[in-house]
């Protein structure tokens, strides 16, 4: 039986598995481009100079999901996006890998790539500027202000596409980002990324 950390903000908890602690470690590795808090471009995607984001990729391991922030600011456009997907599956030997997104507690993105395949998207409310630009290349043209993309996204990990769709319209969307982490089995990564 595993023992439990019995000090700290993680006490009760038990402590973490060493391969997922290797591949945490691997994506902070210098040179990555994970941030460890929020947006660190003034220009973002060339509006916005005051934009408040938070973005994190998550990959599911053989030993788990494994999570760490991603810099967005830089991105200007949808293949940027996807390589940074790619790349943290790559190095997590990662399948599926979550994007979960949210930008000042106006909306939230859900972008998910398996394997080879393109990436698909769920936005809660498609917007033209800052992050919101990147998200919409994925989900197509919609009206400013609508929900695009598929909602079924995450079916297969336990997250209802019904359900997705409520939280884009009822729950802000940090909860909601917080509800589809823990249905779909990486809260705990997520929380930790979030404090």
């Amino acid at each position: 039986m595993r023992s439990l950390v019995t000090r700290g903000k993680n006490a009760g908890r038990p402590p973490p598995d060493k391969n997922a602690k290797f591949v945490h470690n691997l994506l902070r590795a210098p040179g990555r481009r994970f941030p460890r808090r929020g947006c660190d471009r003034a220009d973002l995607v060339g509006h916005n100079e005051h934009v408040s984001y938070f973005a994190a990729v998550f990959a599911q391991t053989p030993q788990g999901w494994v999570g760490t922030e991603a810099v967005l600011a830089e991105a200007e456009n949808v293949d940027d996006v996807t390589d940074l997907m790619r790349e943290a599956a790559v190095e997590t030997y990662g399948d599926p890998v979550v994007l979960l997104a949210e930008q000042d507690d106006d909306w939230f993105a859900i972008v998910r790539l398996d394997r080879d395949d393109e990436p698909r998207a769920y936005v809660s409310a498609v917007r033209e500027d800052g992050l919101g630009s990147l998200f919409q290349q994925l989900v197509g043209e919609v009206p400013d202000g609508d929900a695009a993309g598929e909602a079924a996204i995450l079916e297969d990990l336990g997250v209802d596409a019904k359900r997705l769709g409520d939280l884009g319209e009822r729950a802000l969307p940090g909860d909601a980002l917080l509800s589809v982490a823990e249905q779909a089995g990486f809260g705990e990564e997520f929380d930790r990324l979030r404090d």
